[in-house]
């Protein structure tokens, strides 16, 4: 009831300050204004978000807004705004605030042109292009391990079973190894060239070395894969490129920065 009869106030105070001297405020509280346009800021971001715009609305934040400009001028007044824990807090809000804001004008700005989706799409078409090998693998971390393994499936140990007991790829053991479809280019070089040096049903005769350890290679099968079409993924390709635009400035801003 109480709720009913604050809203119901606040829309008299808000049609009263409609007009004459208050035409831009929505409010003054102890002087200090509440603009209309903030109001109407506020609203426009509820209606983002689903909510009807109403008159009740608008005098509910109104009424808000007054509450807090009350207990903000009732901090200031005791010097809790000076306090460290305090201005940190605004200080940060104000970063997060602006740093946001500089994101969204980027975003809304940027235009990717017509000639830059075509240069993107045609080497993503070209890597997705081609064949596609379906292999397993087993990671040890020694050659000498990787031999032993070697040996094993020369004794007719099935592969599968000797990847899901001694591989050391937490992504792959589980599945006996696999790898699932990919293109030669999802993987280090090392790995790619002994792959597609392998026949379909043939395993790696020699332990190969990477970065990540030593692999014993299976090759399942090999098919063709066609890249999807441009229009297919133009929205996810131009958001992709917009994304690589924004990560380029913010390294160009931060490299120029006097930093000491």
């Amino acid at each position: 009831m109480l709720k009913s009869t604050l809203t119901a106030s606040a829309v008299a105070l808000a049609i009263t300050f409609s007009s004459g001297a208050l035409a831009q405020n929505a409010a003054l509280v102890n002087g200090q204004s509440i603009p209309s346009e903030l109001i109407d800021y506020i609203v426009a971001e509820q209606a983002k978000r689903g909510q009807e715009a109403s008159p009740e609305m608008r005098a509910t934040i109104r009424q808000e807004l007054i509450n807090q400009e009350v207990l903000k001028q009732e901090a200031i007044k005791k010097g809790l705004a000076s306090k460290p824990e305090v201005k940190y807090q605004v200080q940060m809000m104000n970063q997060a605030i602006l740093a946001n804001a500089l994101r969204e004008d980027f975003y809304k700005t940027t235009k990717i042109s017509d000639k830059e989706v075509q240069e993107t799409y045609a080497k993503i078409a070209q890597m997705m292009g081609g064949s596609e090998y379906r292999a397993s693998h087993i990671l040890v971390e020694t050659e000498d391990q990787a031999k032993a393994i070697i040996a094993k499936l020369g004794k007719g140990a099935k592969f599968e079973e000797l990847a899901k007991a001694e591989s050391k790829d937490p992504g792959s053991a589980p599945t006996g190894g696999d790898l699932d479809w990919a293109n030669p280019n999802s993987f280090v070089p090392e790995f790619s060239q002994a792959m597609v040096a392998l026949k379909k049903g043939e395993y790696s005769k020699a332990p190969v070395r990477s970065q990540f350890g030593y692999h014993v290679i299976y090759l399942a099968d090999v098919r063709e894969s066609s890249p999807p079409k441009l229009e297919e993924i133009r929205p996810q390709l131009e958001q992709r490129m917009v994304n690589d635009k924004w990560e380029a400035y913010q390294e160009k801003l931060l490299s120029s920065a006097k930093v000491k």
